[in-house]
């Protein structure tokens, strides 16, 4: 460990994610030839990942008493101080290149829950206060139709935390128009946190329970015109693999190709090699004009961005890059 410690380009490293001296300083005793163990192997991690989990702990980059493969894709562990500083640059980075330095895009701030009522995701995660609940079910002079219709209702009323950054920009579409003067095409972005349930697979229960993974995404919500959306698209894709590329020492190791969602819809996806495979950081779809048409109730007259002379409702195309898997990526190259 020694020696792997001493060749790893930790001081480059920090430099090209701007960590600032004063951390570096602070903190270079973590870069000596000591080495503290992490329980790894109970992890069922093996060669290069084990070593490069222990490297990443040691340095506090990420913090875990065990840390699986499926703890690493999805997630499911803390930063340390380093992290926290390359966490910090990636995002910044990003906005630089996505918002910054694009005249049609423009940052918005939106909330992380959303009523029941509002959400037509059923793979949302809701919250509802446990206390009402055992009142409900514990009324034993409720039907068991009463008890649904009662379910129902609390579902209904219930806070929905986001599972993507989609929604609320497309809620702001209408409001941004005055932003360009109905000009298409432009673009909304935001980063912020996001819950997404994950089945639990491995592991099967009586109620078929989930795991709710919390992720920082960095979303840009571009609307342009059916006629060039398909241009766009193959746009954003080059742009956003140089972009992952600029930064790696392995640019190879960052490559685009097809994907598909859960709902069938087709696009491509931005992949990272990680030792035991491709995941995806980040996803690029064209959603049509289904998601903005319902989201404002049908209500096309509204919607309407200029294209040339023509005013048309406009196309979606979400570019939703994950921030945690990207930090993850980077560390593996």
């Amino acid at each position: 460990m020694g020696l792997l410690i001493m060749n790893f380009p930790v001081r480059s490293f920090l430099k090209k994610w701007k960590v600032s001296n004063k951390v570096f300083q602070q903190d270079w005793h973590v870069f000596g030839h000591g080495s503290r163990k992490c329980n790894t192997s109970a992890a069922g991690l093996s060669g290069f990942t084990e070593t490069l989990v222990e490297l990443c702990q040691s340095r506090h980059f990420i913090t875990g008493d065990i840390i699986t493969k499926d703890a690493l894709i999805n997630g499911w562990y803390n930063y340390g101080h380093l992290g926290m500083e390359l966490k910090k640059n990636l995002a910044s980075e990003w906005w630089d290149s996505v918002v910054l330095s694009k005249e049609q895009v423009f940052g918005v701030m939106t909330p992380h829950t959303l009523m029941g009522s509002q959400c037509s995701d059923n793979r949302s995660v809701s919250l509802i206060e446990t206390a009402a609940l055992k009142v409900l079910l514990n009324n034993n002079d409720l039907t068991k139709e009463e008890i649904v219709a009662l379910l129902k209702d609390s579902l209904e009323e219930s806070i929905i935390l986001r599972s993507n950054l989609l929604q609320g920009a497309i809620q702001e579409y209408t409001r941004s128009l005055n932003l360009v003067n109905r000009k298409l095409p432009f673009g909304l972005a935001e980063i912020g946190v996001c819950y997404q349930p994950f089945p639990i697979g491995k592991y099967p229960t009586v109620c078929n329970a989930v795991r709710t993974r919390e992720l920082d995404m960095a979303s840009l919500v571009w609307f342009s015109s059916p006629r060039t959306s398909g241009q766009w698209l193959d746009y954003w894709v080059r742009q956003r693999l140089l972009w992952w590329r600029k930064f790696a020492k392995n640019p190879s190791s960052f490559t685009a190709g097809d994907f598909q969602d859960i709902d069938g819809t087709k696009g491509s996806a931005l992949y990272f090699s990680f030792p035991w495979g491709k995941e995806p950081i980040e996803k690029l779809l064209n959603l049509g004009d289904k998601e903005l048409v319902l989201e404002h109730h049908g209500n096309k007259t509204n919607l309407k961005g200029r294209d040339g002379r023509k005013t048309v409702v406009p196309h979606v195309l979400s570019v939703s890059g994950n921030l945690d898997r990207g930090v993850m990526a980077f560390l593996f190259d």
